[in-house]
């Protein structure tokens, strides 16, 4: 599960980055707000990305996901592609839990034969 969500936090961190000038050219945006909002929020991407092997990291990248969704609203077009990252982002947490389980049975699997064999 980690790898398939630290996946989709890195592509996503590149779309937020994306929108900075997007914001600034197209909604008259700010410079410093579009970089600190949505600069901010790439290299929170990146960096939960990275740290994907910790469980509060993965809460902390479903609160991204919130925060992405909440300031999509203020650039044209965003609110499109938040939810498409928010539907990868749910679709990667549950496949990669499914991925996660096979691969648990599988080596318990292969354990029971080890152990029946020697």
């Amino acid at each position: 599960m980690r790898v398939v969500c630290a996946v989709v936090l890195v592509f996503e961190a590149v779309v937020l980055g994306l929108f900075i000038p997007v914001a600034i050219a197209l909604e008259g945006m700010d410079a410093a707000l579009a970089g600190g909002m949505w600069g901010g929020m790439a290299a929170a991407a990146v960096v939960l990305a990275a740290l994907q092997r910790y469980t509060w990291a993965h809460y902390a990248a479903w609160l991204l996901q919130a925060a992405f969704l909440f300031t999509s609203f203020t650039v044209s077009g965003a609110l499109l592609v938040s939810v498409v990252f928010v539907s990868l982002w749910v679709a990667g947490v549950i496949l990669g839990r499914r991925t996660d389980e096979m691969k648990a049975a599988h080596a318990a699997r292969a354990a029971e034969e080890e152990a029946a064999a020697g």
